[in-house]
């Protein structure tokens, strides 16, 4: 058996192999340059967190849900939760760079999202598929107001942008809420 030699690494490994180390100043904070007020930056930030917060508890629910489906809509629903999951998943990064665009700090882990989601886990043995529709569609009912809400945060705070993002994302959400009450329709008739 060989033996693999790696170079140093970091600044003290390299230093010590004679490797010459270029450092730069540590930043001092997160800023970003704005000329929204840090009140108006605070108040988005804080409006716009919770929403990140909840899209990741939802994507985790409904990838729960594509997953552990199970009956004879398992392809439709499969790939129905799928689409859901990659829309939601999607919200995540425009939302994550408009804070940090305007002046704001984002999710740093898995505990901040626990502290900021507002959509509850679902650990459930088993969820039949029809519960599934249900939980999601009350998910993204419940999704859909608080993004309702931050809007009127962003355009009282002078954050046009991060408003018409919201809007496009809230157009997602009630898309998301009106496929899953027509899959609803068909369950409860059928029931």
């Amino acid at each position: 058996m060989s033996t693999v030699t790696r170079p140093p690494t970091g600044q003290a490994g390299q230093a010590k192999a004679g490797i010459p180390v270029k450092s730069y100043p540590a930043p001092k904070q997160l800023a970003t340059i704005t000329d929204l007020t840090p009140k108006e930056a605070q108040a988005i930030t804080e409006a716009v967190n919770p929403l990140i917060a909840d899209a990741l508890a939802l994507y985790i629910k409904t990838k729960n849900f594509h997953w552990h489906l199970s009956g004879s809509h398992f392809r439709d629903y499969h790939l129905l939760f799928d689409e859901q999951a990659e829309q939601l998943l999607g919200s995540v990064d425009v939302l994550a760079e408009r804070v940090r665009r305007i002046g704001g700090t984002t999710i740093r882990s898995v505990s901040h999202v626990g502290q900021l989601q507002t959509i509850g886990d679902d650990n459930d043995e088993y969820v039949a598929p029809g519960e599934m529709i249900r939980r999601l569609m009350r998910d993204n009912q419940h999704i859909a107001e608080k993004q309702r809400a931050a809007i009127e945060i962003c355009e009282k705070n002078r954050d046009t942008v991060t408003s018409n993002n919201l809007q496009e994302i809230l157009d997602e959400t009630e898309r998301r809420k009106w496929f899953l009450f027509e899959v609803l329709q068909g369950i409860e008739n059928a029931e």
